[in-house]
Order: structure tokens, then C-alpha cells, then sequence
């Protein structure tokens, strides 16, 4: 039997590629099994990881509030580049108390980008979520090059703090960056009841009256990119994403928003992995209403569906009447192997291979 060992990231215990190895482990005492290892993302966290050939280590890139942390830069074969946002930009890189959407800023986005562009990238993929910004990805921009000035023509940071300061946005001379996909899976447009202030700013540490200010410096900034830009993506599907990144991305470099799952799994060849399985097996940390809103293992489920192949979850817990329940042929929960939940971040590899032995002996029984 061929086993399709397709999970996410466990986030904050297991990286996918580790959650992938630990449910292998658990059919190693069960002959007869044929296992393909195949890692997902959804264009969050993790993407990089999961398709990069070989990964770059950037020093000197800044992190939401400034301070300077070590990044990464991940390439595919051909010169695709590969940046996760989160990685410089991202809430991870924050404790709760330094977290300030009205002052972070993508800046350290635009470093990756920018080392990627002189390092030779004929492509880049930009990863979209878990940002700790809200500043429609002017941070980037300035590290790309753009400059933001007041009505003096004096230069100013671009970060939500001071976007009403700014009467002036200036390109750079020199534009030489190659095409850039955003993988992003939500479709917030920039503003409104549905945009990046009022939906994620909170999450990103604002309180009702910031998200207020956050919505009216957004909008200024948008105002002023139509007027002497000339362009408005502010209602664009996506422009939301990250705190406005998928906006900035689109508006100073250019770039094309798509589906993030849809480019990963066209990159691993995930359609035929699925085809060419008798089983598939996926999972995350937590199975809830939103896995079946573009999130990997619910795109994953979908897959199987597609060629009646059963799918299998292992997540570590389980929200009440989801019903991303009625895709999955089973769930094993970590929770349910270990119900004081001791060991569900101590040893969550050891868990994680109980589960897939679980579903090893089940597939055994019923062949």
C-alpha cells in the first residue's frame, strides 16, 4: 500500500517536514507500506522550508520593531527565490508586550527581497501571513528604494506612526527587480470592514482606537499612491494580506497575488502524489472551521476527494463541531493519545508516530 504523507507545521511545537518524518516513524514497524514523504504549506509560514533546495543565511535584517535578527533566503533550482515575510517580518519574531502594529514595519521584507534581487533571483515567491505590520508594506518599499517625505521634501519612516506626515512618495531611479508571486490564501481587500486594520490588527496587538488611526494612515497613504502613482490596488483580492503587504507588493514591486496552496502544490507535484496513492495522511496543529478555507490539509483533503483516495488527519486538537470533520475519513488527535496533554509539546514527535501506527493498523485490518 502507498502512503501520502502530506501534513503542515504543527505551529510552534513541529516544522512539517519534522511532523512528516514522525508520522513515517510510526509505519516502520508495519512491512507492506510504501512511503512518500511530501510536506505542505499554504503560503504562511513554513512555505520556504518545505520547497526550498538549499536556503541562504542574511545577516542584518531588521525585525518588525527595528532590531536586527539573521533571516533566510530560500531558492529553487532555476533561480527561484524563496521569502517567507513572517521570517523578518513576522508576530514570531515579537514577544506579546513589544508588539505595536501602529510602529512595526516590513522593512526587513524588502531587505530579503532586495538580497534576492542582487544575489541574481529570475523569480521570487513572497510567503504572506503571520506578519506583526499593518503598514501596507511601505516598510518594504523603503528598503527597496522608495522614499516617503513630507511637504518639505524631508525623508520619513515609513510606518503607520507617520503615514499623515507623508505628502510625497518618490520611486527609485533604478527598478530591477525580477517577477514576484505573492502566495497569499485570504481575500481581504486593503480597507474597510474587511481589511487588514479592522480584521488582523488586533490579533497584532491594537486596541479598538488604534485600529481606528491604523484605518485612517492606511488610507492616506492609499490616497496619495493613486494621486501621484497612479495606481489603486487598495480593492484588489489579497491586498489585505500581512498587514497590507499584498498590497505593497502589488502596488511598488508589481507582483502577482495567487493562491498560495495552488503554487506549492504545483511545485511538489502534489496532484499526482495524491493520483499515484492508495492512502493519504494529513494534519496541523489545530483542526478547526478555517482548514477548510485554503489551509493546507483541508486542500489536501480536497485532493484525495478528488481521486477517492481516504484521507487521514492527525492534529493536535480538535475544535468542537467543525465541519472540516465531514472531509476527513478519520482524526486522530494528540490530545486523545495524551489526555493531561503532558507530553502534547514535551514529545509531539512520539505522539505524532503513536497516531500514523493507529492508522497503520486500522489500513492493515481492513485490506
Amino acid at each position: 500500500m502507498r502512503v501520502l504523507i502530506a501534513p503542515d507545521k504543527f505551529k510552534g511545537s513541529l516544522s512539517a517536514r519534522e511532523v512528516a518524518a514522525a508520522l513515517a516513524a510510526g509505519f516502520a514497524h508495519f512491512p507492506g507500506f510504501i512511503i512518500d514523504c511530501c510536506p505542505v504549506a499554504d503560503g504562511g509560514e513554513g512555505f520556504a522550508e518545505v520547497l526550498a533546495a538549499r536556503r541562504d543565511t542574511v545577516e542584518g535584517i531588521r525585525d518588525p520593531i527595528g532590531r536586527l535578527v539573521t533571516a533566510a533566503c530560500g531558492w529553487l533550482e532555476g533561480g527561484t527565490a524563496l521569502i517567507e515575510m513572517s521570517d523578518a517580518s513576522g508576530l514570531d519574531r515579537l514577544t506579546a508586550q513589544d508588539r505595536d502594529p501602529w510602529r512595526a514595519s516590513t522593512f526587513g521584507t524588502g531587505q530579503l527581497i532586495r538580497h534576492a534581487s542582487l544575489h541574481g533571483a529570475t523569480r521570487m515567491l513572497v510567503g504572506l501571513g503571520g506578519s506583526a505590520t499593518n503598514d501596507a508594506g511601505a516598510g518594504m518599499a523603503a528598503a527597496l528604494g522608495w522614499q516617503f517625505l513630507t511637504s518639505d521634501g524631508e525623508p520619513v519612516d515609513p510606518i503607520p506612526a507617520n503615514f499623515l506626515a507623508i505628502e510625497r512618495i518618490e520611486a527609485p531611479e533604478e527598478d530591477t527587480l525580477p517577477p514576484i508571486v505573492a502566495a497569499c490564501d485570504v481575500r481581504n481587500p486593503l480597507l474597510g470592514p474587511e481589511g487588514a486594520s479592522r480584521i488582523y490588527a488586533r490579533q497584532k496587538g491594537a486596541d479598538e482606537r488604534m485600529i481606528g488611526f491604523l484605518e485612517m494612515a492606511v488610507e492616506h497613504l492609499a490616497d496619495l499612491v493613486a494621486d501621484q502613482i497612479g495606481t489603486d490596488h487598495r480593492n484588489l483580492p489579497g491586498a489585505g494580506a500581512a498587514g497590507g503587504l499584498g498590497y505593497g507588493l502589488a502596488t511598488f514591486c508589481q507582483a502577482e497575488l495567487q493562491p498560495g496552496f495552488a503554487l506549492i502544490a504545483q511545485a511538489l507535484r502534489l496532484e499526482e502524489r495524491v493520483a499515484a496513492s492508495d492512502m493519504v495522511i494529513t494534519g496541523e496543529g489545530r483542526i478547526d472551521a478555517q482548514t477548510l478555507n485554503g489551509k493546507a490539509p483541508g486542500e489536501v483533503a480536497r485532493l484525495a476527494k478528488k481521486f477517492g483516495k481516504p484521507v487521514a488527519a492527525v492534529c493536535g486538537e480538535l475544535a468542537g463541531g467543525t465541519a472540516a470533520t465531514e472531509w476527513f475519513d478519520s482524526i486522530i488527535t494528540l490530545r486523545s493519545l495524551d489526555p493531561s496533554g503532558k507530553h502534547c509539546f514535551s514529545s509531539p514527535a512520539e505522539l505524532l508516530a503513536s497516531a500514523a501506527a493507529i492508522i497503520a493498523r486500522r489500513a492493515r485490518e481492513a485490506s
